[in-house]
């Protein structure tokens, strides 16, 4: 859930995000794509909606990947397209730690999304995974060949299994699941390979990596890492988690991307230092280019650092890539190497063989600062003549350099982009506008799954998961749902939504919250300021998700249809309304936390429509309450910390 924030950019202000990722010689040119197949279930940043939150409807309109893969193939048609479930609707298994109970069943669903992919998008997905980080099946592997072979996807090729390298053993002692497996993809192996792993021929591929915070620390544990993923691990493909950093500040991993867009109302982004590091490599290659032998070619610097070669087989260009990155500017957040030395240092490049003839490389050159001073990214150094055979570079610390055959190399840019703005108060969605089935704007799901649909001519937002998914989070199989909007460091908040329990399916009950201070795998942990509405007119109102910190509880005016409930939190009290009538007002509410997101959810797996989203800052708060009330609210006193 990663990429949430970027598909509500502006229009021009997104095309300029997605050409520096994907369109080539522009920025990071990015050479394979890996996408969630959504399942409704927590991912890391949020839930992405499965194509089949039942077994007996499907759609394909829902989500913001199928977007994400237009656009990418738009600007590049030879992206490969690569795609991996996280999670699994509940329907699909019994048992919820377990979806290969019917390998039929769990193959049929996944062969509907990439079918979907081609039939309705046009797209041709290149890969496909098993299940993120999570056991491998090896039944399932080879049904999954199978049916993907029967319906005409012979194409689609195999990476397994996407969490470390185990498979590795079984593909050496079972013929048929390695022919099934194209590719063993490991997850955060920290540049090595496994012997096993070696030893069975196949690619092999770092199919997650990086996952660190995108400075210059950052940006050297990502040139290290791309380098060393074949120089020490023979890894061939090395992808980044995540792409991008477009999902809120507060949540898990904030900028652990190549790149940052996380304020769709201001259309402010940044194109960190990885973007850069990246077109180190992928300007000068693409799919299909061949990296050198050890020892002639590929291998460790005499004083530290490293340098790969890769050639085109079919017209015989030549690239080579030299990082000199040292142990304290490039530690990924799970790397466990130890200590090393990088010192300056004078090489020479030798040229010989088919490369004999070369007369000039083109030189790009990039050094990460860490002296106060501007980092120089990606700096075209012009060419240098080949003498006799050979180059010579002096080397420096924490220095990338590229040297290529290939002369359309290119640091592409825009103007700059607007300036950072915090969340805009207030905040009005009526849910008008949208397509149907898609997700709203702001609104980033944590678990189940909300989609815009339509009743008459009024449009609302609908929870879909009616059952327990199959989880990735292992802890997060509380029977709740969670959606969450705007700033993590919001205190004194109104939120206010109408909302209509459903004749069939309905939920046990929805919420509104303030002050929500966890999301991700522990989204079951979430502390904050929770209104729960039950369909028997009551209400509660408690510290927690859970409901197991109970603050009050109340009755409400019985009535079917649509209500409409509010929340104003502020400093220690609470003020409660439905349908713009005073419930009670609540002094004493917990201190922690002080603050966080916006929330609205349902209090187990059920339909429940919400519409009318609206959320105010303090003084808003204040009026609405005081109309309600009709009664003037005392206004809260800010000292500084010296003068209380």
């Amino acid at each position: 859930a990663s990429t949430k924030l970027l598909a509500s950019y502006p229009k021009q202000l997104q095309e300029q995000i997605l050409d520096y990722l994907f369109l080539p010689n522009f920025g990071a040119s990015l050479q394979i794509l890996k996408v969630e197949i959504g399942g409704d279930v927590q991912s890391t940043d949020g839930s992405e909606a499965s194509h089949m939150h039942t077994a007996w409807e499907e759609n394909y309109s829902r989500g913001y990947e199928w977007w994400l893969m237009v656009e990418a193939k738009k600007r590049n048609p030879d992206i490969k397209l690569y795609a991996l479930a996280w999670g699994f609707p509940g329907w699909i298994s019994p048992d919820k730690s377990n979806p290969y109970k019917n390998s039929s069943v769990l193959a049929d669903y996944i062969v509907k999304w990439i079918a979907g992919a081609r039939t309705y998008y046009s797209l041709e997905i290149d890969f496909i995974g098993i299940w993120n980080e999570r056991d491998y099946n090896i039944g399932y592997i080879k049904t999954l060949r199978d049916v993907l072979d029967q319906r005409g996807f012979s194409n689609v090729l195999i990476i397994a299994s996407d969490n470390g390298w185990g498979i590795a053993s079984d593909v050496l002692k079972d013929p048929e699941l390695a022919s099934d497996v194209y590719a063993i993809g490991a997850h955060y192996p920290d540049t090595y390979s496994s012997t096993a792993a070696q030893k069975t021929g196949h690619l092999l591929w770092a199919s997650e990596d990086y996952s660190t915070y995108n400075d210059e620390v950052g940006a050297g544990c990502w040139a290290r890492t791309l380098n060393q993923n074949y120089v020490n691990g023979l890894m061939t493909a090395t992808i980044s988690w995540s792409l991008i950093a477009s999902y809120y500040e507060g949540l898990p991993f904030y900028r652990d991307g190549l790149m940052t867009a996380a304020e769709p109302w201001s259309g402010h982004y940044v194109v960190n230092s990885p973007i850069w590091v990246s077109a180190h490599t992928t300007q000068f290659t693409s799919f299909g280019w061949k990296y050198l032998q050890h020892g002639s070619g590929v291998g460790k610097l005499p004083q530290g650092g490293s340098y790969v070669g890769l050639v085109n087989p079919t017209v015989g260009d030549l690239t080579i890539i030299i990082e000199t990155m040292t142990h304290a500017h490039s530690h990924c957040v799970y790397s466990r190497i130890p200590a090393y030395t990088v010192l300056p240092q004078n090489i020479t490049i030798v040229l010989g063989g088919r490369f004999a003839s070369v007369s000039k490389l083109y030189v790009w050159y990039s050094q990460l600062s860490f002296n106060s001073t501007l980092d120089s990214m990606f700096v075209n150094k012009g060419a240098v003549e080949v003498v006799n055979g050979s180059v010579q570079l002096s080397l420096g610390l924490d220095e990338m350099y590229t040297l290529t055959t290939v002369s359309t190399g290119l640091k592409g840019s825009y103007p700059p982009p607007p300036e950072s703005r915090p969340f805009p108060l207030p905040y009005s969605d009526d849910f008008e506008g949208y397509s149907l089935h898609q997700e709203p704007s702001n609104l980033a799901q944590q678990l189940g799954s909300f989609e815009v649909l339509q009743s008459g001519h009024n449009q609302f937002l609908r929870q879909m998961a009616l059952s327990t998914p199959i989880t990735w989070c292992g802890e997060d199989k509380m029977d709740k749902t969670l959606n969450i909007i705007g700033n993590s460091t919001w205190q004194d908040i109104l939120i206010e939504v109408d909302f209509e329990f459903p004749v069939v399916n309905a939920t046990t009950g929805v919420f509104v919250a303030a002050r929500v201070n966890q999301a991700q795998c522990s989204k079951d942990a979430a502390s904050g300021i929770y209104l729960f509405v039950t369909p028997e007119y009551n209400f509660i109102l408690a510290s927690n998700i859970a409901r197991t910190a109970v603050i009050t509880t109340g009755t409400l005016p019985h009535g079917g249809g649509w209500h409409r409930l509010s929340l104003f939190v502020q400093n220690q009290t609470a003020y409660l309304a439905y349908d713009e009538q005073p419930l009670v007002i609540v002094a004493g509410i917990p201190k922690t936390p002080l603050s966080g997101f916006v929330g609205i959810g349902t209090d187990n797996y059920g339909l429940a429509d919400f519409d009318n989203l609206h959320i105010a800052g303090n003084e808003d708060g204040i009026k609405q309450m005081k109309k309600y009330f009709n009664q003037p609210l005392p206004r809260p006193l800010y000292f500084r910390p010296e003068h209380q």
